[in-house]
């Protein structure tokens, strides 16, 4: 059993249990997976593009990656529908918590002036995006073969209802939240 999936049922599980008053522990909020989304628009002009980030993608989660295709065509950004753009991967169980572990205790603290992750970044039914603005932050990333700095959506979703019981849940895992200010 992975460390993060541990302290959820040793720990914060109980603490959302009581805060939330749960008469059953199958009503607790937890996590059900965690989508990674890299969008490489670059992939229309330069394929090679496509195979460096999918390479990344897989280095960075331990998983290979599906490759996604444009679902239109917009003739301004010179796109035919069903051109590869992008690659995501969506991460479940253990390789999720690994994953999750990995981002908030090194990953985030990495980045530069980093005060916290946006607490506003909720759907309304519990998943939380963050916006990663390079890869580089990840440890398993070697920074001489980086051809370009790419940016990546991470989805983190969970079986909470509100936006409140998810952000308890984040952040009874150790996700930083930025202080609010005032």
């Amino acid at each position: 059993m992975n460390r993060l999936e541990q302290k959820y049922t040793e720990t914060v599980k109980p603490a959302l249990m009581k805060d939330f008053n749960y008469t059953s522990p199958m009503q607790c909020p937890k996590l059900e997976k965690i989508v990674i989304n890299f969008g490489v628009g670059d992939a229309i002009t330069n394929p090679k593009l496509l195979e460096e980030a999918v390479s990344e993608l897989t280095q960075i989660s331990g998983q290979k990656p599906v490759i996604t295709k444009a679902k239109k065509s917009i003739a301004n950004f010179k796109l035919r529908e069903g051109m590869a753009i992008g690659c995501k991967v969506t991460l479940r169980g253990e390789r999720m918590y690994d994953f999750l572990d990995k981002l908030i205790n090194i990953s985030l603290p990495r980045v530069r002036d980093f005060r916290g992750v946006s607490g506003t970044a909720f759907d309304g039914r519990g998943n939380y995006t963050l916006g990663v603005k390079e890869q580089l932050i990840f440890p398993e990333i070697n920074f001489d073969k980086v051809g370009k700095i790419r940016g990546m959506d991470v989805v983190i979703v969970t079986t909470a209802k509100t936006n409140k019981e998810a952000y308890a849940l984040l952040e009874g895992l150790g996700m930083p939240f930025a202080k609010k200010e005032g």
